[in-house]
């Protein structure tokens, strides 16, 4: 019943279909193909317009009055956000793993007796700590004073570090 010419035909019958498919499979590629990201020359396929401009939302975030907003900003609130600093700083003049921070407004850096401040702070010794630079210390603390110890990441709301450098006027220096 199963002879070679069966076999021959069955195995020619895959074969065939096998390079139908192949074939159709390379000329649809050829025809539809868009991009894929191999290379150094791809294109993106397509492009969805959010409305916003990246650099427009970052110049407009730099042109903000940081002191207008910290005049505005609600110090109860800056208390709330006071709670990701406390387990390294404290406000009643004592140093914790970090230098203490009441009357650090206005106060000079890298002032405190006694406390070890990394190099680069102690390279701004003759600065103090403005609104605007507690501003962009908390932004991005590693940014700001590259080198520091302070392992934080930041506050990344503008609005947080105002309402936090309101309630840090408050304490007492």
């Amino acid at each position: 019943m199963f002879d070679t010419m069966i076999f021959t035909k069955v195995l020619g019958g895959f074969c065939g279909a096998l390079l139908i498919y192949l074939l159709g499979a390379w000329a649809a590629e050829s025809l539809f193909h868009i991009g894929g990201g191999h290379g150094d020359h791809h294109e993106q396929a397509y492009v969805i317009d959010t409305g916003g401009d990246d650099g427009a939302a970052a110049e407009a975030e730099e042109e903000v009055d940081f002191v207008a907003m910290v005049a505005e900003a609600d110090a109860g609130k800056g208390e709330k956000v006071w709670g990701k600093c406390k387990a390294c700083h404290k406000l009643d003049g004592t140093d914790g793993t970090g230098p203490h921070l009441n009357g650090v407004v206005n106060r000079e850096k890298a002032a405190i007796a006694g406390f070890g401040y990394s190099d680069v702070l102690m390279s701004m010794a003759g600065d103090s700590w403005t609104p605007d630079n507690l501003n962009g210390f908390l932004e991005n603390p590693k940014g700001y004073a590259p080198g520091t110890k302070m392992g934080f990441a930041g506050l990344k709301k503008i609005k947080d570090r105002a309402n936090l450098v309101a309630y840090l006027e408050t304490t007492d220096g």
